[in-house]
């Protein structure tokens, strides 16, 4: 996929996912995409890996916070 196509389903997933978080919780979003970024960096992911992979983050918070 290209570079401009990949940013784009990127971006849309990431807004999809996070729709529902509030604009000022900033950490939050990066956390999604950061695991965004790792996931799309594999050779074969779907748009469904993607936002897998951001539900997940979504749910799962950082070790230092448990």
């Amino acid at each position: 996929m290209p570079d401009a196509e990949m940013t784009a389903l990127l971006q849309a997933v990431l807004d999809e996912v996070c729709a529902d978080i509030p604009p000022w919780d900033t950490m939050t979003r990066e956390r999604v995409a950061m695991r965004l970024r790792a996931t799309a960096r594999r050779d074969r992911c779907s748009s469904e890996d993607l936002k897998r992979a951001a539900r997940d983050a979504l749910i799962r918070a950082p070790t230092m916070w448990r």
